[in-house]
């Protein structure tokens, strides 16, 4: 029997593993569905149709499911949904989708976000990505696997930030960061590429060498996008880990940081 203190609310029609653990005063609402393992802290509020998948962690007065913060929302059974083994410290809060966008929030697996972090209606986050406190994510935004944001960083509406790359503390996000650009500034210009990161996740020093070139290619080279493009897709074809990159440009909606 999943572990729900007496003082917790639990909606009757809410599917929970049988190994989950409620804290007291917390709400579980309508359509939600909570996987093998998760543990909901007191206080903690997950509205429908929401689904978490195993073994998340849910801290106090976090908000999750609720409605999205859309003018044009009306009601309509949007939902989110969760993967595995992700945290959500205090105050953080995440939105469903909207009818006019994806119908959908979706969070993939092993990611960190901490205190009073937002992300907003209709967002896309991969794998592994962490948002440091206070970062805000407006809606539609989408970020690839890795990402780091630092505090106080915020990215506009519909924005895509690429795998791999690192936001500076008080970033204003308004175009779109490639994969492994380290960025920052108001608005966000790059600045290099993150080798730290990089290092970190087992990238070889002949991959960073080469992702380093890359950057040259689109930021020093005073090359034409397109003619950098070119270039690059050239680089790619030799070169496995440019193949996000060179995609990431290709797919780009809002504009690069430039």
């Amino acid at each position: 029997m999943a572990r729900i203190d007496s003082r917790a609310v639990v909606s009757s029609s809410a599917e929970l593993a049988d190994d989950v653990e409620v804290g007291p005063f917390a709400y579980i609402g309508d359509n939600v569905v909570i996987g093998p393992r998760c543990w909901i802290g007191p206080h903690a509020v997950i509205n429908g149709p929401t689904t978490l998948g195993a073994d998340n962690r849910v801290f106090q007065f976090a908000s999750l499911g609720d409605a999205p913060q859309d003018k044009k929302y009306n009601g309509e059974p949007t939902r989110l949904e969760i993967g595995d083994r992700n945290i959500f410290r205090e105050y953080c809060t995440v939105n469903r989708g909207t009818v006019t966008g994806n119908g959908v929030t979706r969070l993939g697996d092993d990611n960190m976000l901490l205190a009073y972090t937002h992300v907003g209606h209709d967002c896309t986050l991969g794998n592994k990505i962490v948002l440091s406190n206070l970062v805000m994510l407006g809606g539609h935004v989408e970020l690839g696997d890795w990402v780091i944001m630092s505090g106080y960083a915020g990215a506009h509406q519909f924005t895509k930030i690429g795998a791999h790359a690192f936001i500076g503390n008080n970033t204003a996000v308004t175009r779109d960061v490639p994969p492994y650009v380290l960025a920052s500034g108001h608005p966000a210009e790059p600045i290099t590429i993150n080798s730290e990161g990089l290092k970190r996740r087992g990238f070889s020093a002949e991959q960073i060498r080469t992702i380093k070139n890359a950057y040259r290619v689109l930021y020093r080279s005073d090359l034409k996008l397109e003619e950098a493009v070119e270039k690059l897709t050239v680089m790619a074809a030799e070169h496995e880990e440019l193949r996000i990159f060179v995609d990431f440009i290709a797919n780009s909606t809002r504009s690069l940081v430039r």
